[in-house]
């Protein structure tokens, strides 16, 4: 009989002692890449070990490199956490170990994702009959996104791009902010468009695409699409998108909303004012762990034209069993064939939460973010930005390597944990509001870190 009691128990045990362990921990690695090699590594083992023993000597052997990305004084990289309810329905979906790429392989999760895809369709307020693909993160959110585009774009020049390729196709020309995502030129390179089709669109001081530049640069010579932005990645900030749809409509060009985080103010009454206009796109890229707080990885990808989705992703083979009952079959909407059922975890952010609760979320961030920058401005600390989501970039003094050096070193000191950027040309400090626990005490409790650790570089 198997044991799956042992290991599992072992496991269970683990988990909540670091989750109750997550408010009262260091925010940061505790040992070097050479440490955890030496403690994980070693030879090849020659033959098996008992399940429960491997548990527990990879949870100790990982337990000083982790990255408490869960804390509520984390705010690197705009990383959530993970919701009770949501990291339960994450074990289950490992545990039930489900293909989702196909209706037939799983009704289960098929059904699941259906529900879930219109819940989030709802949420954002797109149109009705939005398709949606879960897939692993914003990069492959955008990938998938484009490769709509792409697709449809081509086809109203008169050109099939998944049976006749790129070459001696029309040439595509993409209008993108000149603050735009990396994983926008990244989905290109992968789409075999390369970074050179990319015309960078003039931005303003908050990393806004500006209308007028791109009123300029569009026109009607051949297939165009155009890359916007809610949520720059430094500053929060979301590009005016009704405009932007209204100018590239006129010119027959597809919309492309990335929207990895800032996509979720949508959700709230307070801040939907600035994605006005999201419902006028053609497609959408956003995560959802991110500010749903689900467990990596949950990407999602969101097309108003499901035949664009469906075309460029598509695949069917004889051995397949496709279309029964013309249920859902997740691959007409990923890139992935043979997938886990990430879209579960979603489900269950989304039926625990519901709409206020996800509202509540993004609003305590946001509140969370400008408390955080009151508080360093009250200190003559330098904030570049307008916190107008969750995003605060500031600045100590005149001198990168000062600022570098405070960031460096707020790392190391272990209270909290935040990243460093460059915002137009200078060095700055980023700090991402982001998990669904922090608040007030974790806001005051870092930044008198910050402040602390500014006094001593000074």
């Amino acid at each position: 009989m198997v044991d799956w009691e042992g290991p599992l128990k072992e496991a269970y045990d683990r988990a909540t002692a670091y989750l109750e362990g997550l408010p009262e921990r260091r925010v940061g690695p505790r040992v070097s890449a050479e440490e955890l090699h030496e403690t994980l590594g070693g030879p090849l083992p020659s033959g098996p070990t008992d399940p429960r023993e491997v548990v527990a000597r990879l949870a100790e052997g990982v337990e000083h490199g982790l990255l408490p990305s869960g804390s509520g004084r984390f705010f690197g990289f705009v990383f959530g956490g993970a919701t009770p309810a949501s990291l339960a329905a994450d074990w289950l979906t490992t545990t039930w170990d489900q293909n989702a790429g196909l209706y037939a392989a799983s009704p289960a999760a098929a059904v699941v994702e259906d529900i879930t895809a219109g819940w989030l369709v709802e949420l954002f307020g797109l149109p009705r009959g939005t398709s949606v693909g879960f897939v692993t993160g914003a990069q492959m959110a955008n990938f998938t996104g484009l490769a709509a585009a792409r697709h449809e774009v081509l086809r109203r020049a008169g050109w099939d791009v998944e049976r006749d390729g790129l070459i001696g196709a029309p040439p595509i020309r993409v209008l993108a902010g000149a603050e735009r995502h990396d994983t926008i030129d990244r989905a290109l390179r992968f789409l075999g468009l390369g970074t050179s089709c990319i015309v960078p669109i003039a931005v303003d001081s908050q990393g806004r695409m500006r209308p007028d530049a791109l009123a300029n640069a569009l026109n009607d010579d051949g297939p165009q699409i155009v890359c916007a932005q809610v949520g720059n990645v430094n500053t929060g900030a979301s590009d005016p998108i009704t405009e932007v749809c209204d100018l590239a409509h006129a010119h027959q060009a597809w919309v492309h909303v990335d929207g990895a985080f800032g996509l979720w103010a949508a959700v709230s009454s307070q801040l939907r004012v600035l994605v006005d206009g999201i419902e006028l796109a053609d497609s959408w890229a956003s995560d959802a762990h991110k500010w749903l707080n689900v467990p990596y990885d949950s990407g999602l990808v969101l097309c108003a034209h499901p035949d664009a989705h469906r075309a460029a992703m598509s695949i069917r083979a004889a051995y397949l069993i496709q279309d029964e009952d013309g249920e859902r079959d997740s691959l007409d909407f990923n890139p992935e064939f043979s997938r886990r059922a990430r879209g579960i975890p979603v489900y269950a952010a989304i039926r625990a939460l519901g709409r206020t609760g996800i509202a509540e979320i993004v609003d305590r961030c946001h509140a969370m973010a400008q408390r955080f920058a009151g508080i360093l401005a009250a200190n003559d600390v330098q904030v570049l930005n307008d916190v107008v989501l969750n995003q605060v970039l500031v600045r100590f003094g005149d001198d990168d390597a000062v600022t570098r050096r405070v960031v460096s070193e707020v790392q190391d000191e272990g209270t909290c944990w935040m990243s460093g950027t460059t915002w137009q040309g200078r060095a700055a400090m980023r700090i991402s509001v982001s998990n669904w626990t922090t608040g007030p005490a974790d806001i005051d409790l870092s930044a008198d870190s910050v402040l602390a650790v500014l006094r001593k570089v000074s």
